[in-house]
């Protein structure tokens, strides 16, 4: 299927039957809302806030959108801004996941923190106060109708739709803004009366059920249940349209959300494990026969680093180095022997032109980086040069420009006869080798690259807050970690 824009492809996710985990007397579905081309179901609000405001010419051509959101509404705000033309500010509390804050990122959006104690009424505030003054169009995503209007328009109708002619006896889904809620409880209610709408909640921050906003505690689910109650979801409790609030454990939504990986190949966050918890807890005392419809909100690639991805090792276990020493070859315990010395071809000779560029660019550079364009090592160099700001020049060896006439090689040739080795990447400052990527960092933590750069007469940011170990490629830091 053929579409004029990545807009068209948002909503109509797939329902899929729970086999694996579901107890065999009931039937337990979850609407996989990953299936949204930015990977979850406020993929659904972005669109319609924006284009509601487009209509009511609230939102005028090139104005910037400001939103704030513990991230999945900011990052498909950042899709629908990046194919309609809008800059976008998202304002997003620090303790969100870092992933989230790189798509946006990723998608053009400029990302603003702030403080994890102000919890999300304090970004929000933060939200309000930059629209104010800067005259930005703030979404208002909490209190939108557009928000719910959109799911009774759309997800409540897929529901309809693939229920049509069977029993659908509850609705499952946790809240965030509550337009999830509120736009598909609504429908319900009038198409499908028998269906019992569930709201789920953290059991440690029971906001809704209480109905006290002081009752909030630092939980895992994120994305859902801030430490207030948004009005979309205070107009769905009030109307009467839920039936039931059921606290869940955190403990419980991260297993769960494991289990839907590891037991039905369904790879999704925590809030939908917190859903499916919840689910087959009414499957407990539902009786024989019902059918429960889960709402998974969206991807668990927006989780890679909180405790939802703790248990998942980095390096092998002793369980795959078992399978690892199963069979001979390729292994990290056993390292073939050294060819021997007749079998090494001579090492080729390093020729005078070659030579005399890499001593002239020694000379006249300040700073000096021979790399690869794609290595990650020469990657991690160049990140630290970026970190404290000093200008460099990088020869890349291995560049279409360098390839005719093996210019390149020729190159890495005479560099490696100049340090006494192979090795790139290769740095020096103000004529000096400082060496590879080991010895690079090692100058950068002990002041010595500081040292040389000044005296090279080039600039040094020596106050900028560098985390060495985060510009290290990740699986080197993490197994260095371990």
């Amino acid at each position: 299927m053929k579409y004029d824009s990545i807009l068209e492809t948002v909503g109509n996710t797939p329902i899929v039957k729970l086999s694996s985990i579901a107890p065999a007397h009931v039937s337990l579905y979850a609407k996989v809302e990953a299936f949204n081309p930015m990977g979850s179901v406020k993929d659904r609000l972005a669109l319609a806030v924006i284009e509601d405001a487009e209509r009511r010419g609230a939102l005028k051509p090139g104005q910037t959108v400001i939103e704030a959101t513990s991230g999945n509404t900011g990052i498909g705000l950042a899709m629908v801004c990046a194919r309609k033309g809008y800059p976008l500010v998202i304002v997003m509390a620090e303790n969100f996941s870092i992933e989230r804050r790189r798509l946006m990122r990723f998608l053009g959006a400029k990302v603003v923190l702030t403080p994890a104690a102000d919890k999300g009424s304090g970004m929000l505030a933060k939200a309000i106060e930059l629209a104010e003054t800067h005259g930005w169009f703030l979404t208002r995503q909490f209190e939108n109708e557009a928000n719910a209007d959109v799911h009774s328009r759309t997800t409540a109708q897929e529901i309809l739709r693939d229920f049509e002619g069977e029993r659908l006896d509850y609705w499952v889904s946790s809240y965030g803004t509550g337009g999830t809620v509120k736009g598909v409880a609504r429908v319900l209610k009038e198409k499908r009366p028998e269906t019992k709408i569930v709201v789920t909640e953290p059991d440690n921050s029971q906001v809704l059920g209480t109905g006290l906003p002081d009752r909030f505690r630092p939980h895992p689910v994120q994305g859902t249940s801030p430490d207030f109650i948004p009005k979309l979801t205070a107009d769905a409790k009030s109307a009467g349209y839920i039936d039931q609030v059921l606290p869940v454990n955190g403990g419980d939504a991260l297993r769960r959300a494991r289990e839907l990986a590891v037991r039905e190949g369904i790879f999704v966050g925590i809030s939908a494990g917190a859903a499916v918890a919840a689910a087959l807890k009414i499957a407990e005392t539902a009786p024989r026969g019902s059918t429960i419809l889960a709402m998974l909100p969206d991807t668990g690639e927006r989780y890679l680093s909180t405790p939802l991805f703790d248990d998942v090792a980095v390096d092998m276990t002793a369980e795959e180095e078992a399978i690892s020493k199963s069979s001979p070859s390729n292994r990290f315990d056993i390292r073939p022997a050294p060819a021997p010395a007749a079998a090494t071809a001579p090492a080729a000779a390093v020729d005078a032109e070659a030579a005399a560029f890499v001593d002239k660019l020694i000379r006249e550079e300040p700073a000096l980086l021979f790399a690869l364009e794609w290595c990650e090592f020469c990657w991690a160099t160049r990140k630290l040069f970026k970190a404290h700001a000093v200008p460099y020049r990088s020869i890349d060896l291995d560049s279409v420009a360098m390839q005719e006439n093996d210019w390149g090689g020729r190159v890495r040739r005479a560099v490696g006869a100049r340090v006494g080795g192979p090795t790139i990447p290769q740095v020096f400052i103000g004529g000096e080798l400082i060496g590879g990527n080991a010895e690079m960092f090692e100058a950068a933590r002990n002041g010595e690259l500081e040292r040389l750069v000044r005296a090279a007469g080039v600039t040094f940011d020596a106050e900028a807050k560098v985390d060495y170990g985060s510009l290290l490629p990740k699986w080197l830091k993490q197994k260095s970690a371990a």
